[in-house]
């Protein structure tokens, strides 16, 4: 029997393997998921759930890193003409970041963290993807690294959450202390001017001179787990830091310290970067549903834009890619999408 139903959208058009799509197709037959086919290339994916009009299911492991052919069928029906879906690539796994990833302005290679539990030591906390997509173990001598960024200057610098310091770290992989005391220390960002700033989980954001002198900043609420930050192209810093609720604000303050809230609505907001158009993306839940939220300028418009579970942060490559980190890998999208040129 020929069926000559198509996919009409698939929401989100990109994902990481495990995350959660609807396919949307006028009238299947049947209001049942065991009888609704659905195939990523030639891989069968699985259905949570169906409905006449739309399916739910599930990215499978492809790990091509390219756009695939997305089809669909009931029992005794061919398949539908195909629509197109972007599948992540797998750049590492069998590590810990907790937040996003960091690209090194000099060569383009992606660093990342393996983070443990709070005082584990890992013989490895750091490692480095290099633009070829090669692994490297970078180092091991900061315990409990969350945050790493770039300065102007493209020096690293790696907050740990376990004794509240920042370290700066060389191209020869010595690790050096630039700022301490700075409580549950986690995200990490500078400004325009190079004026660092530090996250404490506790509530306090920390601003850092040139020298490693800091002095706190803005006052928040708590997070559950860690503070992330980025600048945005207003040069107003954007954090976000998850709570006990479901139902979590992001927060711009703008360049005198005062804190107001962009957007609310988000699940567990984690890692989070702008785009060159200004949008912001966020590693968080959107009306139930996980993965990279965008969030237009002017905060009236949020969508998924990228499927996935335990999602904890993303960067922009130079080549539009954008990098997804879980909470045990990191993951590779071209969807053509350029970063700002801030950190």
């Amino acid at each position: 029997m020929r069926d000559t139903r198509q996919i009409e959208r698939i929401d989100p058009a990109a994902g990481i393997p495990g995350g959660e799509v609807a396919v949307e197709c006028a009238d299947f037959l049947r209001n049942d998921a065991s009888t609704l086919n659905v195939w990523f290339s030639d891989q069968p994916a699985h259905v949570v759930a169906a409905t006449p009009a739309r399916a739910l299911v599930l990215v499978p492991d492809l790990n091509t890193g390219a756009e695939v052919d997305v089809s669909v069928a009931e029992d005794g029906h061919e398949r539908s003409k195909p629509a197109r879906f972007v599948v992540a690539r797998r750049l590492a796994e069998g590590i810990h970041p907790v937040t996003s990833p960091a690209f090194d302005p000099a060569d383009g290679s992606l660093f990342v963290t393996r983070s443990g539990s709070r005082g584990e030591h890992v013989p490895v906390s750091l490692y480095r993807i290099g633009s070829d997509g090669s692994l490297e173990e970078f180092s091991g001598d900061i315990t409990n690294p969350t945050s790493v960024a770039f300065d102007s200057g493209g020096r690293m610098f790696v907050t740990s959450r376990l004794d509240g310091t920042v370290y700066r770290v060389t191209p020869l992989k010595e690790v050096v202390v630039f700022a301490s005391d700075l409580g549950i220390a986690t995200g990490l960002a500078f400004n325009r001017e190079g004026d660092m700033f530090v996250g404490d989980r506790s509530g306090a954001i920390y601003r850092v001179n040139e020298i490693g002198e800091a002095h706190a900043w803005v006052q928040l609420e708590p997070s559950v787990s860690a503070y992330h930050l980025a600048f945005g192209p207003d040069d107003a810093l954007y954090v976000t830091g998850p709570t006990v609720s479901s139902f979590d604000a992001i927060t711009r303050i703008n360049e005198d310290g005062e804190p107001a809230e962009f957007y609310r609505g988000l699940g567990r907001p984690q890692g989070l970067a702008f785009d060159r158009e200004g949008n912001l993306y966020v590693a968080a839940s959107l009306r139930g549903r996980r993965g990279i939220v965008r969030i237009s300028t002017d905060a009236a418009r949020a969508e998924i834009v990228v499927a996935g579970m335990n999602l904890v942060g993303l960067a922009f490559s130079a080549k539009g890619e954008m990098v997804l980190a879980t909470n045990e890998a990191v993951y590779s999208l071209p969807l053509g999408i350029y970063g700002t040129l801030v950190d």
